[in-house]
Order: C-alpha cells, then structure tokens, then sequence
C-alpha cells in the first residue's frame, strides 16, 4: 500500500507541475504576443477604413497611405468638440466600440430610440479624416452598427465632404447567414451604395428596400435576407439622425472641423 500511495503522489505530482509549467508557457506566450495582435488589429482596421474609402487595390501600401492621407481625431458626440484622448488613450488606440458599454465612456439608448439594437451609444467617436494629395478634405469615415438577423454587423461608412453622397461602405465583421445576409460584404453590392444620398431636406432618406423608386436614396435590398437589410436600414436610419452623427455631420459640412 506504501508503494502504491508513494506512487500515486508522484504522479499527481508530476500532472501538477506540468500544469503549471504550461500555464506559465501559454500566458507568457499571451503577453508576448499582445503587442503583435495589436499591430495586425490596427493595421486590418487601417485597410477597412481605406477599403471603405475607395482607396484600396492589392498594390496599396496601407500603412503609408493611411499615415500620409488620414487625419484620426476623436469627438465628443454631444459637445462636438475634437478631444486629445478618451480614458487615457490617443486616437490611435482608443475603441469607440468597445468604450460603448463602460460607465462614463457611453450612454445607454432607450428603446424607443434604439432602432439599430446596440444598446448603447459611445460618448466620443473615432473618426476618420481623409485628404486628397493637395490636403483638402476628400472622404469622412464613421463607424457604423446595427443589428442584423443573428447578431451586430460592424461597418465603415464613407461620405464626400457634403456630408450628404456616400462614397463607399465596408461591412468588416458580422455574424449573418454566408449567401444571403453575407452578401453585405458582396463587392457588387456595396458598389451600388456609391453617390446615393443620405438626407432629403435634412431628414435621413437613405432606405434598403426591394422596391426601388427613387434612384438618389434607395438601395436595393439583399434577395431572401430581408431581416438583415432591414436591419442595414435601421442602422442608418439610427446612425446618421440626430441621436447620433447628424450634428456632427452639420459641423463638418460647415467646414468647423476639416
């Protein structure tokens, strides 16, 4: 019985240490290997915003296009006033998405008003100033989201300095059905979203329907996914009203921000 409990204790002894030689080796790899995620995140969120923009091919150096082209600011989406930092971090590593949620950082929507379905909305925007080669204004990128049929879908929108004619849009992640409500990342299209026109007479215009009349602000909705083009719909209807980018939008078309 002695042998048998002395070898029962060194082979727990052994499943111990190799556990925690393990752990030590897999959350060693985790912060080594932090820096290097954050690099690749920010470096595919910098493609996103170009693609968005219309200024991405396969010969595209995003990182010198990005640095030499786009001015990152962050604004307060109810003051509208440009702030150097959120919670101690720069425009380059702050993540509006994600500062939603924390208390202090965003606001909780009523559902009343909350016809995108993201539950709350960031107090302070990323936004994406874009220059031609001279250095004017040429493309604004926002970031927008809404829910479709199985969960949120996370979009990039860009808009011409009118703050009106959309000139592009990427939807970068979401979770909907490969063929049907996945085809909002479908090429074609996202290229029909090109030139039409957010507002009429100040009211958000932009509607995703199956019946399309009106050449300037319809977009023709995904066949068979109808859940997720409504909720394409909602989420501009939500994301370019008063409750979120539209006062922005006013102040940048005034030229109080470019």
């Amino acid at each position: 019985m002695a042998n048998k409990n002395e070898s029962l204790g060194k082979t727990l002894f052994v499943v111990i240490a190799l556990c925690l030689v393990c752990a030590v080796i897999v959350a060693g790899s985790a912060v080594g290997l932090k820096p290097i995620q954050q690099k690749n995140a920010a470096l595919d969120m910098q493609r996103n915003v170009l693609d968005a923009a219309g200024l991405l091919t396969p010969e595209t150096d995003v990182v010198a296009v990005f640095n030499n082209r786009v001015d990152t600011r962050l604004i307060n989406l109810n003051t509208l006033e440009e702030v150097d930092s959120v919670d101690g971090k720069s425009a380059t590593e702050y993540d509006p998405i994600a500062s939603a949620k924390k208390a202090g950082l965003g606001t909780k929507l009523e559902k009343s008003e909350d016809v995108a379905g993201i539950g709350a909305l960031e107090n302070v925007s990323k936004v994406y100033f874009i220059n031609d080669e001279n250095g004017a204004l040429e493309t604004v990128v926002v970031y927008v989201r809404g829910y479709g049929l199985w969960g949120t879908m996370y979009g990039l929108m860009a808009v011409a300095p009118d703050m009106n004619t959309i000139k592009g849009i990427n939807f970068y992640e979401h979770s909907e059905t490969p063929g049907l409500g996945g085809e909002i990342q479908n090429p074609n299209w996202t290229a029909s979203w090109q030139g039409k026109e957010i507002y009429d007479n100040g009211s958000v215009a932009i509607d995703v329907t199956k019946n399309v009349t009106d050449k300037a602000h319809d977009v023709d909705a995904l066949s068979g996914a109808t859940l997720t083009s409504n909720g394409v719909e909602n989420t501009m209807q939500f994301w370019f009203s008063d409750k979120a980018y539209g006062p922005l939008f006013d102040k940048i078309r005034k030229g109080e921000l470019n």
